[in-house]
């Protein structure tokens, strides 16, 4: 689960990025407001936090330019000011929760994991290319075709559908489909990525699973495949 942290104090950005990696998140910082629009418009992400006074573009502007193209895009906004007229600023500018300074970590913690389960029920079809998920139903489909996976092999490649164009580890993909420690003496991830590859369109614009070196896989719709 990749996050977008939007934060100009770098003591600040560093503490919740140090934290929340240490709960099992990805975390990419910003330091302006252009920059960190342009890196949350890129996609990657499943979570913005968003701070309230930033240089360049504030967080306000960031917020209602994002929200106007990732409508279900969760963005948790964060100020020093704690006034009510300031919250109801910011929830009408698209932020889905509001966090005042200073806050407790564990609070922080339960809003992202309340918002992510929140934008998980609302979020019930996922595409990527021509593939398609009913989460609902369990159905995958493929240019219309109609996709039989077995448990696994759908939930791995849910977890693809929700990282497109990231590098996963074999590490990340044990601990977040799996839910165990990988362990290097096995070739199960593979063997799973294989059945998968198997039975996913290769014709040319199809989204394919590429191996990348020494680092993982990728979930791509490529010009050029990387082989293994």
């Amino acid at each position: 689960m990749k996050i977008l942290n939007i934060e100009d104090e770098s003591k600040v950005a560093g503490f919740l990025k140090r934290g929340l990696e240490e709960c099992g998140y990805q975390v990419d910082i910003a330091a302006d407001g252009e920059s960190g629009l342009q890196m949350a418009k890129s996609g990657e992400y499943q979570l913005i936090i968003l701070d309230w006074m930033l240089p360049g573009k504030s967080g306000l502007e960031v917020c209602q330019e994002l929200r106007q193209e990732f409508p279900d895009l969760p963005i948790l906004m964060l100020t020093a000011r704690g006034e009510l007229e300031n919250l109801v600023t910011g929830l009408n500018h698209g932020a889905d929760d509001f966090l005042a300074k200073p806050f407790a970590f564990e609070e922080l913690k339960a809003r992202i994991t309340a918002l992510l389960r929140r934008h998980t029920r609302q979020q019930s079809t996922l595409q990527f290319g021509n593939i398609r998920i009913d989460l609902l139903t369990r159905r995958v489909s493929q240019e219309d075709q109609e996709l039989i996976l077995s448990n696994k092999e759908f939930d791995l490649l849910v977890y693809f559908m929700q990282n497109p164009n990231q590098i996963l580890s074999r590490e990340q993909i044990a601990r977040d489909v799996w839910q165990i420690e990988f362990d290097r003496g096995t070739n199960y991830i593979n063997v799973y990525i294989n059945y998968l590859r198997s039975k996913l369109g290769n014709a040319p614009g199809d989204p394919s699973i590429q191996t990348v070196r020494g680092h993982g896989f990728a979930f791509r719709i490529p010009d050029d495949k990387e082989l293994d």
